[in-house]
């Protein structure tokens, strides 16, 4: 943890005096699992992914996911059965009746949280159906939506803040899983476990990191922003669980005069 403190500051050192930030190289793996099954891989000749940058279009990166299909038992029931049904009459669920006439290759797009448009995310998968074959069995037809909510509380937007005044400016954030389920110390999404931060930009180059800590109350952080020189400044707060790579963030500006 020390050397990458001093790893940070001396890249944040290196962005100020260049003017750029300083890219930092980013691991992801990506895994598609058979639905009530298996990852799909090498033996299946694998599944192609493309990733995006949703904003630009750009592509990132392309490739085929390779290699085996996982641990059985980690996956399946450990008496060698199939995984545990998940949905009950209260789970959420979106209910249709298509009238079909021949087997069809549905695509589903889904999209959310409504109610949390700066946390929505998207994801599609296809699937055959034919005609009677209904989807509505077992837990239905689900689609992994990954992420995580956060909200800035504070500070407001554009908020002015005196650097002759104060020293720093508090920034608070509300973290939750995608479902609303509370972030709490000991809960079962534990607080302890997520990293909870903010990137600092000026004039859209990265000035700084700061992190934020678990206030004792359901889903809230909070943590100071260094207050320097005079100018707009925005800062993007983000939530990241370790064990499992999920990821969410929020925005907001606040003005130094």
């Amino acid at each position: 943890m020390k050397f990458k403190a001093i790893f940070l500051a001396a890249s944040f050192a290196l962005a100020m005096i260049s003017g750029t930030a300083v890219a930092e190289e980013t691991d992801i793996t990506v895994r598609v699992m058979s639905k009530d099954a298996k990852f799909v891989g090498t033996s299946m000749g694998g599944v192609r992914v493309i990733l995006r940058d949703q904003e630009t279009g750009e592509v990132l990166a392309t490739g085929v996911t390779t290699g085996g299909t996982g641990d059985t038992a980690k996956i399946m029931h450990e008496n060698g059965g199939r995984r545990a049904a998940m949905a009950d009459e209260s789970a959420a669920s979106f209910k249709t009746t298509l009238d079909l006439d021949r087997p069809r290759l549905i695509e589903a797009d889904v999209y959310g949280p409504l109610a949390q448009p700066q946390a929505a995310h998207a994801a599609s998968a296809t699937q055959w159906v034919i005609p009677g074959g209904h989807l509505s069995v077992g837990d239905g037809w689900v689609i992994e939506l990954p992420g995580l909510v956060v909200n800035v509380l504070e500070p407001a937007a554009a908020q002015g803040v005196s650097a002759s005044q104060v020293d720093s400016v508090s920034v608070r954030a509300n973290v939750m899983m995608m479902c609303g389920c509370p972030i709490t110390s000991g809960g079962l999404w534990d607080a302890n476990e997520f990293e909870v931060g903010m990137t600092i930009s000026k004039n859209g180059n990265k000035v700084g990191e700061e992190a934020l800590s678990y206030t004792g109350n359901s889903s809230m952080f909070s943590g100071e922003m260094p207050v320097t020189e005079p100018g707009v400044y925005e800062i993007i707060v983000h939530a990241y669980d370790p064990k499992n790579g999920n990821t969410g963030i929020d925005k907001t500006t606040v003005v130094i005069e």
